[in-house]
């Protein structure tokens, strides 16, 4: 490791208020485009849900789960309680979760377009192999690269649009990739509920239609221009200039690339960034990492999304009901995303994730009560109680969709140097996607033991990140992303977390 200021820090000093620039063409469209990679994601995880619910996929493919949902002496917490039928859904995070660690190095060593178009490809592949599918192992490989395809999709996209956008513009800009996964869940959900009668090949349209964003992310990936970070690390330094410059729209851009340059000196000096992170003053970055993309799929939301029709069913709605309830929390979803877009570069990450966290207590509670109360393992809720539970699910998800939902990702994606960013990503989605294999996977072997009490489970958690982030957790708002090494040092815990680090400029001991 190289000593001094600059090799502790990878910036000199905090430049922010020099940096020049403005929101440009430039960078709306290349946000667009790459953000188009949230949607696959999206997509599937609103897809599989629907899918699973549909009598001709489940008489194909689970034909023990088909039975057992249309026999009526089944207890309806357990309907669908099937470890194939999970691996369908789960599958996917697990190979997502690998992949993104290959993707780390795909990222910082080829650049971030790298592992968007190979993600686009993955997923391209991966559609095809579902739509076409004549058995469960064929169905099963084509989920397997679809998560290869989400894993590189999933490093490379959060990343590009942190990078491009401006700091003072970062948050909203990089909820893109959020906005666009909440319009592939709401797309996803208007698709399965108009292949629902296509009987019997409806199931085929709504995994095949996944190759749709697929290409239009393969072919954006082609067409959009690296990031100046990633180019100025890999030692395109007047490349870098000439795209900061454009995206920028200004040639004024001084302060901004010598913020990039002096990070990126550190970045090649660092041949292992995944040891480097684990050293104490990557501490604090490495615990949000981790901690972030957890505690976000452990606000249960993913249950909702993966499971909505299933779990509709299971309280006595119907099979139309059912998917006509999961494409309402899927407009929900969106339309709050763009709440958060509009208020987190003014109200800041802090004040969106506490209050999103204590909404998602109170739904979460109110639905365990009224299934405790008046629902049971042989008997329906009635119509005015269902209303009231569709209405609570939908302040849940809308409270997730302008806090937890977009900012899970966006927090990781703004906090690390550039030298352990592309770890430090691969770790975030990595994380991400082994807890959502977990509750993929469990979710409804959990359903069944916990009945209503699994709603009380996510409450716990959900109390449990709040404070989490009322303690630890310091406003990134307006942060360079270059200078965002600094913030830490200045918050009461992680300050004393931290070793002393010498600065250039004087040779003095932060305190």
């Amino acid at each position: 490791m190289a000593g001094g200021g600059m090799a502790a820090l990878g910036v000199k000093k905090e430049r922010a208020a020099e940096y020049k620039g403005r929101m440009t063409l430039a960078v709306a469209m290349a946000c667009l485009v790459a953000a188009v990679g949230g949607s696959i994601f999206g997509y599937d995880i609103g897809i599989s849900g629907g899918v699973t619910s549909m009598d001709p996929f489940l008489e194909k493919f689970f034909p023990v789960v088909f039975r057992r949902k249309n026999s009526g002496h089944q207890n309806n917490y357990c309907k669908y309680d099937n470890q194939g039928l999970s691996a369908f859904t789960s599958s996917l995070y697990l190979a997502g979760l690998v992949s993104s660690l290959v993707a780390s190095p795909v990222t910082r060593n080829y650049g971030r377009r790298a592992s968007i178009v190979c993600g686009g490809i993955s997923f391209l592949i991966g559609a095809i192999l579902n739509v076409a599918a004549v058995n469960l192992e064929m169905l099963i490989l084509g989920r397997i690269m679809l998560g290869v395809g989400i894993g590189f999709g999933n490093q490379g996209v959060p990343l590009y649009l942190s990078e491009m956008a401006p700091a003072h513009l970062r948050g909203g800009l990089n909820m893109m990739f959020q906005l666009a996964t909440t319009l592939g869940i709401f797309t996803a959900n208007m698709v399965n509920y108009g292949t629902q009668n296509l009987k019997p090949w409806g199931w085929r349209l709504s995994l095949g239609l996944a190759a749709a964003p697929a290409l239009l992310m393969t072919v954006g990936g082609l067409l959009l221009p690296e990031t100046p970070n990633s180019l100025i690390e890999r030692g395109r330094a007047e490349e870098g200039r000439r795209i900061l410059e454009r995206i920028r729209g200004t040639a004024d851009v001084d302060a901004e690339f010598m913020d990039m340059s002096e990070a990126s000196e550190l970045a090649n000096t660092i041949k292992n960034p995944f040891r480097n992170i684990l050293e104490p003053r990557n501490r604090p970055q490495l615990v949000m990492a981790v901690c972030m993309p957890a505690f976000q799929i452990l606000t249960g939301i993913n249950s909702i999304l993966f499971y909505a029709p299933v779990l509709f069913q299971t309280m006595g709605f119907g099979a139309s009901a059912s998917l006509y309830s999961s494409v309402i929390t899927g407009a929900v979803l969106f339309l709050s995303t763009l709440i958060s877009i509009a208020t987190v570069d003014r109200l800041g990450r802090r004040k969106l994730l506490i209050s999103g966290g204590i909404q998602m207590i109170v739904c979460q509670v109110i639905v365990a009560v009224i299934l405790g109360v008046k629902f049971g393992t042989d008997k329906q809720l009635s119509r005015s109680y269902s209303i009231v539970v569709v209405v609570v699910i939908c302040l849940f998800v809308m409270a997730f969709g302008w806090s937890w939902g977009p900012l899970g990702w966006t927090v990781p994606s703004e906090i690390f140097p550039l030298e352990t960013r592309s770890a430090g990503q691969s770790i975030t989605v990595a994380v991400n996607l082994f807890f959502t294999f977990v509750i993929a996977q469990a979710f409804l072997s959990m359903l069944c033991a916990f009945k209503f009490g699994i709603f009380l489970f996510f409450a716990a958690w959900i109390t449990v990140m709040t404070v989490f982030v009322y303690v630890f957790l310091p406003e990134t708002k307006g942060v360079p992303i270059e200078e965002m090494v600094l913030l830490w040092r200045k918050h009461w815990f992680w300050k004393k977390v931290m070793p002393d680090m010498p600065l250039e400029d004087g040779d003095k001991k932060e305190k």
